[in-house]
């Protein structure tokens, strides 16, 4: 079975977001660490060279496939910020229709700029994903 490529790193999360050239991308940046670690109580991690991510869960699929993953994380991209949360929980939809301008991937939420957002329904939205997966992953 193959392995995740995307793991955990001992980088500097500080080094990471204060590299970021564009200043908005930068300062966005900045304020999205800070909720998802208010979110989830846990320090920011480097995942691989460009995810920053917070606490983890582990997951095991029917196929046998298992492994650990951040229970939310983000990237600044080149085009977007990139969040990556979850979006099965209850409420999802309504949140999403409240959130302002975005566009949306499999598990991924883009956003250009926070400007565009509500910034109290993405708060919500991160507080959300994070219960819904403590809650469907819990530890042992």
């Amino acid at each position: 079975m193959a392995e995740l490529k995307t793991k955990v790193t001992d980088r500097s999360v500080d080094k990471f977001l204060n590299g970021i050239t564009d200043k908005r991308k930068r300062k966005d940046s900045l304020v999205v660490r800070d909720l998802m670690a208010q979110a989830t109580k846990a320090p920011a991690e480097m995942w691989g060279s460009s995810i920053v991510g917070f606490g983890r869960y582990h997951y095991k699929y029917a196929s046998g496939r298992e492994g650990d993953w951040p229970l939310v994380s983000f990237s600044p991209r080149k085009q977007n910020l990139t969040l990556y949360i979850m979006s099965s929980f209850e409420g999802y939809a309504d949140l999403m229709g409240r959130l302002g301008k975005y566009k949306t991937g499999k598990a991924c939420l883009y956003i250009k700029s926070l400007d565009d957002v509500h910034l109290p329904t993405l708060k919500t939205l991160i507080q959300k994903s994070v219960k819904y997966l403590i809650k469907k992953y819990p530890r042992k």
